[in-house]
């Protein structure tokens, strides 16, 4: 071994608590990044070989009713590979033991085998051998929520007729990756079957018919010519309005999610490198500051100034590969785990987790580069000094009155807190740096940790605010307004509204946009519309609403025409002024006056569906009731799909926070130790002095202590600026397509993560505390650097 070499395993050693620290800190941005990233491309790799293997479809399309004459022109569409044609429906399903009202989508197999698009891929049980009676397969998802396996059975009320369902089969489909997708958020009180195809369509009527379409693409095909063909095909049957894959609604969540795992493998880790590069530019300048006369002598002997230059790289370069292969390790324990939570949601056949080569190596680059970076005044000052210059011991700072004292203002504290303050003033590049680091790891927990009360707060005012209902009724065809005094009969019924939905594209010049306007009665109470205040915005008696996701996407203000095309009976186009706007966080929503919107339509005073309050003391009876009821397609409970909500996302965010909580307090504690070790390394002469003198271990313990303390509290509302500013930056990169993230950071936020970082201080504290008390004092007075 080299005699540098002997120099750098002595030096590694003698400051192992800081290298210790520092390599946590160095592993923690590493296992951040490591983790988020390999997650991102698993769920991306997942979700390509699933889409390639099932044969994702790439078009979709709905009708009211197209004969099956017409299937073959589909396949005579420019750039179509592959069609299909199948019939769904959604009907209302009874569990035993399951007193709320289940949705359950019914998806007509092939007359002969499996679907060759949208392939399924069974999980349990056995396919279907009797296609004309009441076997079904059943998503994975629904299955396991509701305690269903080959065997089960279930009813389920087809076309007003109540049928007895027997599952054979348990099934995955590339349609239902993310099943939740499709039912407002809860997947447990949504199932998806499949069923012979004769079978479906006796019960519906539809013999010689279909309702959906799926279509696979050519390799360079374009999407918006076929789709308007597809559209300009299925018109004279009810066409609702062919989509491509991008507007799937199971595609749609699990990619942005996918993408929104990305942003925050990114952006978090820079934080933590960036603090790590600050500890080791400050640990590497203490450490050349304390060996002046040996880089003299070394170059005395005639080493070169790039050797001595090296070898305080290698400093660094140790401290970071530590690091990394712990972060590395930690990265992929942290990755599999996100990565199986998010198997929990998102259901492809396989968990194939998996960390790409690049990820670590990309990282531990990262790190090895921004601490280098870093360092590099501190080698530059090894280089540069002169044997003569490094041989005299460093000049002693210089004292000056703080600015408190010179506006005369010295007299309000104490001695021992203008010691403190101007040691402060007199470094105060170490003293900002000390600062931002405990910041950057308070913003951290607040940027990790707020997602709770904005979840509290969406639900509050979507479901609380906004729509006011107990239960929603969505009807199986738009009816007379007698229908919902039918439903106001039921029992428990308190109030009825009658509301009315129409599915449309909207365009505004080149732009355009798939969605659904719903009608609502001029004095509606159970479905308000509100401004980003939560102030009430009033229904305009003709003329658009729209929520702010949806203008933006249409690039539309107040007082701009829209054009819609109504995707339902006659096809009618109209131009309809947007009168206001309204801030719900969730989907793309459109507003009218329900008359206003009958008269667009020609179709009479009609409604879709009714929004109900009822009474709590009546709610199993009404429930029963509803299950029996033929007109009503499917009915929506609000207070369970909440608390549905709420237990799924405590745990996920209970998960993800306690992580951020670890790996930022491993930051606070990273930079208030390795402070406090430095100034207790720079200042132990004068504390020994002090002791010398009379000073108790107490006192002297203050004046250095008091130092961090001060810093700590400065760097308290500055991390929370940070924090927020964070947090905003990311929502801003994630933007999801269909809802809106509310950016709500309160009290409880700022004060957990406060406490974190002041938990890590304190710690900190008391193992530099427990040095003072150890202090050599004869050994330190007789050594003046």
């Amino acid at each position: 071994m080299s005699m540098l070499a002997r120099k750098l395993a002595r030096d590694l050693w003698q400051v192992k608590g800081q290298v210790v620290t520092i390599a946590l800190v160095v592993a923690s941005g590493i296992a951040a990044f490591s983790a988020s990233l390999s997650t991102h491309e698993s769920l991306q790799r997942m979700q390509a070989s699933y889409y390639e293997s099932a044969r994702f479809a790439h078009v979709f399309a709905a009708a009211r009713r197209a004969p099956n004459a017409t299937a073959a022109r589909l396949r005579e569409i420019g750039g179509v590979a592959e069609a299909e044609t199948t019939i769904s429906f959604d009907v209302l399903l009874d569990l035993p033991g399951v007193l709320e009202p289940l949705i359950g989508r019914m998806i007509a197999l092939p007359a002969h085998g499996l679907p060759a698009i949208n392939r399924l891929a069974l999980v349990n049980g056995r396919w279907i051998d009797a296609p004309e009676s009441n076997q079904v397969l059943v998503n994975e998802t629904f299955a396991r929520k509701r305690g269903l396996g080959p065997g089960s059975k279930l009813g389920a009320l087809l076309n007003g007729k109540r049928e007895t369902l027997e599952v054979v089969g348990i099934v995955l489909s590339p349609e239902y990756v993310f099943a939740a997708a499709h039912a407002g958020g809860d997947d447990s009180n949504f199932g998806v079957f499949w069923i012979g195809r004769k079978r479906l369509a006796a019960a519906f009527d539809m013999e010689g018919a279909y309702n959906r379409v799926a279509l696979r693409l050519a390799r360079g095909a374009s999407e918006r010519a076929v789709i308007d063909a597809l559209d300009r095909l299925l018109e004279p049957y009810g066409s609702f309005g062919a989509h491509g894959r991008a507007e799937q609604p199971s595609h749609q969540a699990v990619t942005q999610e996918i993408g929104a795992q990305r942003v925050f493998g990114v952006v978090l880790p820079s934080v933590f490198l960036g603090v790590a590069v600050f500890l080791l530019n400050v640990v590497l300048t203490r450490q050349v500051g304390t060996q002046r006369s040996q880089i003299a002598a070394l170059k005395a002997l005639g080493c070169a100034d790039w050797r001595i230059g090296l070898h305080y790289l290698q400093f660094v370069v140790v401290i970071v590969a530590a690091g990394s292969a712990l972060g590395v390790a930690a990265g992929a324990w942290l990755g599999h785990l996100l990565t199986g939570l998010y198997a929990q949601f998102f259901h492809f056949p396989a968990l194939d987790y998996r960390m790409p080569a690049w990820i670590p190596l990309v990282g531990a680059a990262a790190a090895l580069l921004g601490a280098a970076g870093g360092a590099a005044n501190a080698v530059l000052r090894v280089v540069r000094l002169p044997p003569a210059e490094a041989m005299r011991p460093a000049s002693p700072p210089i004292f000056r009155p703080t600015l408190a004292e010179r506006l005369g203002l010295g007299r309000l504290y104490s001695p021992a807190v203008r010691m403190i303050v101007r040691d402060m003033e007199r470094r105060p590049a170490r003293a900002l740096a000390t600062i931002s680091g405990i910041a950057g790891a308070l913003a951290i927990l607040i940027a990790g940790t707020w997602w709770s009360e904005a979840t509290d707060f969406l639900l509050e005012v979507e479901f609380r605010m906004r729509e006011r209902q107990d239960v929603s009724v969505v009807l199986a065809e738009p009816a007379s307004t007698a229908a919902v005094y039918d439903l106001a009969r039921l029992p428990g019924v308190i109030r009825a509204e009658a509301d009315r939905s129409a599915r449309v594209r909207f365009a505004s010049g080149h732009r355009t946009q798939r969605g659904e306007i719903t009608g609502l009665p001029r004095d509606s109470t159970m479905r308000t519309l509100l401004d980003e205040r939560l102030n009430e915005v009033p229904l305009p008696p003709y003329g658009l609403v729209f929520n702010r996701t949806l203008a933006e996407r249409l690039g539309v203000a107040p007082g701009d025409t829209v054009r819609i095309e109504f995707l339902q009976g006659a096809r009618l186009v109209r131009d309809v002024p947007l009168v206001a706007l309204v801030d719900d966080l969730m989907g793309l929503r459109a507003f009218m006056d329900r008359d206003a919107l009958n008269r667009l339509l020609g179709e009479g005073d009609a409604v879709s569906g009714a929004r109900l309050q009822l009474d709590s003391a009546q709610r199993a009876a009404f429930l029963q009731q509803v299950k029996a009821t033929p007109r009503v397609a499917f009915a929506l409970e609000i207070g369970p799909m909440i608390r549905y909500f709420r237990e799924t996302s405590a745990r996920n965010i209970l998960i993800f926070t306690t992580v951020l909580s670890i790996l930022a307090g491993t930051i606070a504690v990273g930079v208030v130790y390795n402070n406090a070790r430095i100034a207790l390394a720079e200042r132990a002469w004068e504390l020994a002095s002090l002791r010398v003198l009379g000073f108790t271990r107490a006192e002297v313990s203050g004046l250095l202590l008091g130092e961090l303390g001060l810093e700590v509290a400065l760097a308290l509302p500055i991390g929370w600026a940070a924090g927020y500013a964070l947090s905003a930056f990311i929502v801003e990169l994630i933007r999801p397509e269909t809802f809106r993230i509310p950016l709500i950071i309160g009290p409880r936020t700022y004060a957990y993560a406060s406490l974190i970082v002041l938990a890590a201080a304190v710690a900190s504290a008391l193992l530099v505390r427990r040095r003072i008390d150890q202090l050599d004092l004869v050994g330190v007075l007789k050594t003046r650097d």
